[in-house]
């Protein structure tokens, strides 16, 4: 029988609390739990000590005879110190725009590439041209 260690849904609509316990993988995820070892209400701020309460020693025991925690869990037990804290998992496929948006994005930075050598055209222009007339007008003076 495997074990997990996860949360299982409480209270009223749109008032959500989670019971954090031990079931058989199996099991439904509001069904029969074999013990529950602590409490997480998302209500609460997140800086509370009620938002997560954990019975440390029963959660030890646990996971000595093999139970496994599933994501949220293990963050939870990660935070509190009793457990090492889980890898993070990004997506990056995910989140990188789309095809679209990455056309858009590079004409962009070519439009602004254009108007920075505009710009530094525009500056040196002036400076070149400057002692380009100078001479055309003492060669006129005289």
């Amino acid at each position: 029988m495997a074990l997990k260690l996860r949360l299982a849904r409480h209270g009223r609509k749109r008032a959500p609390i989670y019971a954090i316990v031990v079931a058989d993988s199996r099991a439904p995820r509001d069904g029969n739990y074999i013990e529950k070892i602590g409490v997480y209400d998302p209500r609460q701020p997140k800086d509370s000590a009620q938002r997560v309460v954990i019975n440390a020693e029963r959660v030890q025991y646990w996971l000595g005879v093999g139970a496994q925690a599933t994501d949220r869990v293990a963050m939870f037990l990660g935070k509190a110190g009793l457990a090492p804290m889980p890898v993070q998992k990004n997506s990056v496929e995910k989140s990188k725009p789309k095809a679209k948006a990455q056309e858009r994005a590079k004409e962009r930075a070519e439009k602004e590439e254009a108007k920075k050598a505009a710009a530094a055209e525009a500056a040196a222009a002036p400076a070149e041209e400057a002692p380009a007339e100078a001479p055309a007008e003492e060669a006129a003076a005289e």
